[in-house]
Order: C-alpha cells, then sequence, then structure tokens
C-alpha cells in the first residue's frame, strides 16, 4: 500500500479543524460588521447596546477555540502541524479578544470622538477581518493560493493604514485643547483599535507561513 493511501486511513475524515477555523473565522466577520455597525450608528445607547452583544459573540468564539484545542490534542495526526494549529487559533482568538475589549473601553470611556476616528478604525477592522475570512476558508484543500495571498496582502496594507490613521490622530489630539482626562482615554482607544489591526496581521502571517510550508 502506498504511503499516502496509508495516510489517509489515519487523517481526520471530516477534516474537523478547517470546519473549526471557518467558524471562528466566521464568527469574526460577524464581529467586525457587527462593530462597523456599531460605530456608524448615531444614536449612542443603541451604539452601546450594539457593541454590547459583542461579548456574546466573543464568548462564542473562545468556545469554538477551546474545541479546536481539544481536537488537538485527541488527534494523533492532524491536516496541519499542531504549533501551526496552536498559533492560527490563538492568533484568531486573540482578535476577537481585542475587539471585544476595545468595544468595552468606547462604551465605558464615552469619548468625544471629534475627528470621526472610531468609524475609519472599525472601516478598518472590518475590512481585514473580511480578508482574514477569505484567508482561514482557503486553507482547506489549498487550491486558491493567489487568493490567500492576496487576501493576507490586503491585511498588511490595512494595518499600515491603521498605524498612518493613530499617527495622525494623536497629533490631532496632542495638539488640541481636551483635557488630560479626555486626552488619556481617547489614546488608550485608539492605541487598542489600532491592536486589533495587529491581531489580523499576526493571524495573516500564520497563513503565510502555513502555505508556505504545505502549498
Amino acid at each position: 500500500m502506498a504511503l499516502g493511501s496509508i495516510l489517509k486511513i489515519f487523517l481526520p475524515k471530516d477534516r474537523v479543524f478547517y470546519s473549526l477555523f471557518e467558524e471562528v473565522a466566521t464568527t469574526l466577520v460577524l464581529m467586525g460588521d457587527t462593530f462597523k455597525n456599531a460605530l456608524a450608528e448615531k444614536d449612542l445607547n443603541k451604539r452601546d447596546a450594539m457593541l454590547r452583544t459583542l461579548e456574546e459573540l466573543e464568548h462564542k468564539n473562545d468556545e469554538t477555540t477551546h474545541r479546536l484545542f481539544i481536537e488537538l490534542g485527541s488527534n494523533f495526526i492532524t491536516p496541519l502541524d499542531r504549533e501551526d494549529i496552536h498559533y492560527l487559533a490563538t492568533s484568531l482568538d486573540d482578535i476577537a479578544d481585542y475587539i471585544w475589549g476595545a468595544a468595552k473601553r468606547i462604551v465605558n470611556y464615552q469619548i468625544d470622538d471629534q475627528y470621526n476616528t472610531l468609524p475609519q478604525f472599525a472601516e478598518i477592522i472590518s475590512k481585514s477581518i473580511a480578508a482574514i475570512n477569505t484567508a482561514v476558508y482557503g486553507l482547506r484543500g489549498l487550491k486558491n493560493l493567489r487568493d490567500i495571498t492576496a487576501s493576507c496582502v490586503i491585511v498588511n496594507s490595512l494595518e499600515n493604514a491603521a498605524d498612518d490613521l493613530l499617527d495622525s490622530t494623536m497629533l490631532k489630539l496632542f495638539s488640541s485643547n481636551i483635557s488630560a482626562v479626555e486626552l488619556i482615554k481617547q489614546k488608550d482607544i485608539f492605541q487598542m483599535l489600532e491592536v486589533v489591526t495587529d491581531k489580523c496581521e499576526d493571524a495573516a502571517n500564520v497563513v503565510e507561513s502555513i502555505i508556505i510550508k504545505y502549498a
């Protein structure tokens, strides 16, 4: 019997890891869209209510990530290296954690977003997550390497845009007449939002390392 045929006997027949990664990526898209729509809402009470719904989605992602780690511990042979599965699961979970962390700060701090920075960050984050979603779904079978690579490039470009947005906003804030307390609150929120895009880039980098290894 050929080696490939022998390996197929031991490989997980339902490719459960891909399904779980896709479930995480789908939940992240919902989080990104909810976050973007919330920050486009002018009614602050409605906005805060929408942002609070992200907690449930973050918990859902935690549960799916936990299932991934359980599968990792119980499957002798996995479709990807164990460390790659662990790195990707962790990086995707970080995105959800930091979005929810940013949402809580926005609700708690109630800042005066005079430069309309929040919706701009939300747009970048939503687009980054959409690209991550495309990349993650492309891992099953690795048939569309060009699409996966293009998605990772988009994420990297958006992270650069987030850096520029943070820099320009900080310059405006430090040259304004807002109070020190308000400055600290806004700085904290905007830096957290930039970290979300960093986490998206981390996930994209893991995907890129996977396709280099397995393509």
